[in-house]
């Protein structure tokens, strides 16, 4: 049910390229950089859920998936990260999810809906193909509507307040530049080399995107679009502060229609 939240996230993190300083001195972007989760500003478009008559919807992901809550493992088709989803009902306010690729499980998730209704909390473990180590973490949602009556306590919509506790390998990337390429990298798999003139280059490592540009914006400034298949994912702007020290980035989810903004930190 997380999974297309934490895509949003996840996905721009480990996409998120760099702008090099002129070619003839050291880039400030060279080396390793970790996101700050206490400076993300989430998502303002909620998920929206339902949970009814032993069927689970999730209406905005994309695409909407409806699988049995039986507990059992269910096709889904669409999505490039898992192939069948097991949605189980732990009780009347807990549900469990497991997400399996090629009969692989690559995420699972527990989210809980306090007992007020108000809020949630979820904690997951993705590991995909390649990933040397799984990304781990949790959050917390809050209700933005409630679901019908008679549905599971899950059902409604909810917007993400936060994540916490989210592995290292999951925020930090690293990055170089030689002449007019960047290239990056991550602890996950994920890398890419890019001329930074706005043409598309490979993106080896994510299931999710195929493809990525680097284009100037500026001294301090550059554009990231990431591409799934020729169909544009993602669209990154980043500036980075006089200081050389952080850099502020805001990505336009055009999969789901969303916006968020985070803070890297310089190692």
């Amino acid at each position: 049910m997380n999974k297309s939240l934490v895509a949003i996230l996840f996905g721009a993190l480990l996409g998120a390229g760099l702008m090099p300083l002129p070619a003839s001195a050291q880039s400030a972007f060279d080396g390793t950089w970790k996101i700050d989760l206490k400076k993300v500003e989430m998502p303002k478009k909620p998920d929206v859920l339902l949970l009814q008559d032993g069927t689970y919807h999730c209406k905005t992901c994309v695409p909407p998936i409806t699988v049995k809550a039986d507990g059992n493992d269910q096709p889904v088709s669409g999505h490039p990260y898992f192939d069948t989803l097991a949605l189980k009902v732990v009780d009347d306010h807990a549900v469990q999810e497991t997400a399996k690729k090629d009969g692989k499980v690559v995420w699972t998730s527990t989210t809980t809906v306090a007992a007020d209704g108000k809020t949630a909390k979820f904690e997951f473990n993705e590991n995909r193909e390649g990933n040397s180590a799984p990304v781990t973490g949790n959050g917390t949602m809050v209700r933005v509507a409630r679901g019908p009556a008679g549905a599971h306590a899950i059902s409604g919509s909810w917007r993400t307040e936060s994540y916490g506790n989210v592995s290292d390998n999951a925020l930090t990337r690293s990055y170089k530049v030689d002449g007019d390429m960047l290239s990056m990298n991550t602890p996950t798999g994920e890398s890419y080399s890019a001329r930074m003139d706005g043409s598309d280059a490979p993106y080896k490592g994510d299931p999710g995107v195929t493809s990525v540009s680097v284009k100037k914006l500026g001294q301090h400034a550059m554009q990231e679009t990431t591409k799934r298949d020729g169909k544009v994912v993602s669209v990154a702007k980043m500036t980075v502060a006089a200081d050389g020290k952080s850099m502020t980035i805001a990505v336009d989810d055009k999969l789901h229609g969303s916006h968020m903004s985070f803070v890297a930190i310089k190692q």
